[in-house]
């Protein structure tokens, strides 16, 4: 019944928690520059008033433009289900899932370049570029941090590789390529969700814009939904992060939902002291900090390896 009870509680948070992570993140940057910033449920306010506007589409544009956004907050939603967001198994588990919530994160980012490339714009195309070029950096370092967790537990499944089981005597080996693999994962977090010094979600700057550029056509719930696939992503790929970082005891099933929520609220706390204290990188340096990643979580596999 407890199990029953989490499951649901694991959903609820899914659905209803995400859109009070970039709160956190702007109100973390504001009381960095001494000002009082947005409410930390703006987020929220932002997504009520989207909904209740309409849509306006392009004469160039088709049914992949108006689809991709729902397709991509689907694929994101249905990711977040193969994590567990807290110390019991995930919504839905088996072998081989990591596989799936790797490929899921892939078929939002798609079908987000495919609603840009559809509008016929030169400029979206430029996004689109860039994004597809990030990606090829930072999934190869989010499967290499997947690797490393498969060798620490011996399973296929996110449900069990995340287990407290997994954190429980490890050696300093072990701790270390823990050490490294949550660095890697962090900025993999950082690319994945447009964050600096990666990316500026807030920035209207032409040769600048990743992310953002993508999907500056949209308008209305359309854009409600880019929004809200985005603060997902960050809470589930948080929950993977915070899983590395901090090992939970499953026989405790309520007393860890209480380290859960303010540890994804924590995540959340440490990307806005993050951008306070970072500019945003050159073009040209991003895959040099992706590539960091990269050799972070295969450092970690490697050590492993013995």
């Amino acid at each position: 019944m407890n199990t029953l009870i989490s499951i649901a509680f694991q959903i609820l948070l899914l659905v209803l928690l995400p859109p009070l992570l970039p709160g956190v993140i702007n109100k973390t940057k504001a009381w960095f520059a001494g000002r009082v910033g947005p409410p930390l449920f703006q987020t929220y306010y932002d997504l009520l008033r989207l909904m209740r506007k309409g849509v306006v589409l392009s004469s160039t544009t088709t049914w992949v433009f108006s689809a991709a956004p729902l397709i991509s907050l689907a694929s994101v939603l249905l990711a977040g289900l193969l994590v567990p967001l807290g110390p019991t198994a995930a919504p839905v588990h088996f072998t081989g899932d990591l596989i799936l919530f790797a490929y899921l994160l892939a078929l939002g980012r798609f079908f987000t370049i495919l609603a840009a490339l559809d509008t016929g714009s030169s400029f979206e195309g430029m996004g689109a570029a860039r994004e597809l070029t990030f990606a090829s950096f930072s999934e190869p370092a989010l499967f290499l941090a997947l690797l490393v967790l498969v060798k620490l537990s011996g399973t296929l499944s996110l449900s069990t590789m995340l287990a407290p089981a997994t954190h429980v005597a490890i050696d300093s080996t072990a701790a270390a390529a823990l050490v490294l693999t949550a660095f890697g994962l962090f900025v993999v977090l950082l690319a994945e969700t447009s964050r600096l010094p990666i990316d500026d979600p807030n920035t209207h700057l032409e040769l600048t814009m990743i992310h953002e550029v993508l999907v500056l056509d949209n308008s209305g719930p359309l854009l409600a939904a880019q929004i809200y696939g985005s603060a997902v992503k960050l809470l589930v790929l948080g929950a993977l992060l915070l899983h590395v970082l901090l090992p939970l005891n499953q026989g405790w099933i309520w007393e860890n939902w209480a380290m859960t929520i303010p540890g994804l609220l924590a995540v959340a706390g440490v990307i806005g002291v993050v951008e306070s204290i970072m500019a945003r990188l050159q073009l040209r340096l991003v895959p040099t900090l992706l590539v960091a990643a990269c050799l972070l979580n295969g450092f970690g596999f490697l050590l492993l390896l013995r």
